[in-house]
């Protein structure tokens, strides 16, 4: 094996859905009570860092939150371009699965590093997970509710007496959110149901509305074939709902660490390389939006290409342009977020957090450590020129 492909890819588990989606977690927790502990990152020139000449490498493992899909491209970049054994590290990706929480099982230390979306996490440390959020790769939400036009929902005000789909696991936060911005009691106003981690509810006509990703769930329903006119719908057959626009946008795609292990100060070295290799990747995919779509495809087949294609162009707008540079966690999304998790209930009544968040929750040391790294390389950070490219979806996501 080459030194571009070095990097275990470990699937943890055998797909059989036909098409995947993003951000399920399970309920079932693994139970810390280790205190928090941040402490700045290990002061660091590089090092070794894109020498590509290293002594031996830090192995390292990350858990995602699903499935081998461009939602993850710029990990399966950093490793097949060697931008993670530029930093001296062997990384070995573990797959998701609906009964993986990734917070949880970095919290359990099975893992390094996890992603995670934020309000998840957050519940998750709330119960006792030692998790730091040390670089918030995605900066918009992509959660949307998508209707056919005749519904009429055209808002979530239009929710009330409708059947809404969610998929649970703690994905439904934005969507409860956006009925109790709306007036609406999740609990009493709307017919919950629970969504499978597709369209075909929506399809079928057995729910009004359904919740979609913008890379994922989204292009399902434009790449269906419409029965009245043989031909794939259109964006024009749907209403779309974005909660982002909406004001309920909760910050998603994170990397997090362990927090006790955030006090060594090996582990912080090994943290801000991998930040630092990993937004390596996320940028070289922003500036390579096939070649990163084909490199996902390569490590997993089982979406199609377009679909594949049309996911890695849609992430890139939820990452780019990033202002402050990629990763870092902006104090007003991250409050937003803390304030509508905090203020959104649950259909038993409660809020998604009941207590206050403490400042340890999140630092931007490790992103401006690994920032200085990619200055160095020249890479650029922000993506103020990027824009997105068109995408011709295909029957299936062929």
């Amino acid at each position: 094996m080459n030194r571009r492909t070095r990097g275990a890819i470990v699937s943890v588990i055998a797909l059989s859905l036909v098409a995947a989606a993003c951000g399920d977690d399970s309920e079932e927790s693994v139970e810390t009570d280790a205190p928090a502990a941040t402490s700045a990152p290990a002061a660091t020139d590089g090092g070794d860092a894109g020498s590509g000449e290293c002594a031996e490498l830090t192995e390292v493992k990350l858990q995602l939150q699903w499935v081998t899909q461009a939602q993850f491209a710029g990990y399966y970049a950093a490793i097949d371009q060697g931008f993670y054994e530029d930093q001296c590290l062997d990384v070995t990706i573990l797959e998701g699965a609906v009964d993986i929480t990734p917070q949880d099982v970095l919290a359990s230390g099975a893992s390094d590093f996890a992603i995670a979306w934020v309000p998840k996490a957050l519940a998750s440390r709330e119960q006792g997970a030692n998790i730091v959020n040390i670089a918030q790769v995605y900066q918009r939400s992509g959660t949307l509710q998508v209707s056919f036009k005749e519904a009429g929902i055209t808002s979530p005000e239009d929710f009330a007496g409708k059947k809404i789909g969610n998929w649970g696991f703690g994905n439904e936060f934005e969507v409860f959110a956006a009925m109790t911005k709306a007036g609406l009691d999740p609990a009493t106003d709307v017919t919950n149901v629970q969504q499978q981690f597709d369209m075909v509810a929506l399809l079928a006509g057995d729910i009004d509305a359904a919740e979609a990703m913008t890379y994922n769930e989204y292009a399902q329903v434009l790449e269906a074939i419409n029965p009245d006119t043989g031909e794939l719908y259109t964006p024009d057959d749907f209403n779309v709902i974005s909660y982002e626009e909406y004001g309920v946008g909760m910050l998603q795609d994170a990397i997090w660490a362990d927090g006790a292990r955030l006090g060594d100060p090996a582990y912080q070295e090994t943290a801000t390389k991998f930040v630092a290799a990993s937004l390596q990747g996320w940028a070289y995919c922003r500036d390579n939006v096939q070649a990163c779509a084909d490199i996902v495809l390569a490590q997993s087949p089982i979406l199609g290409a377009s679909h594949q294609l049309w996911q890695m162009n849609e992430v890139n707008k939820l990452i780019w342009p990033a202002a402050n540079g990629v990763g870092v966690i902006d104090q007003a999304a991250w409050d937003r977020t803390v304030e509508i998790a905090s203020g959104t209930k649950n259909l038993d009544g409660a809020t998604v957090l009941t207590k206050p968040v403490d400042a340890g929750a999140f630092t931007n040391e490790y992103v401006e450590a690994a920032h200085a790294i990619l200055e160095g390389l020249g890479v650029e950070i922000t993506g103020s020129g990027y824009a997105p490219i068109e995408v011709e979806l295909k029957e299936g996501g062929a």
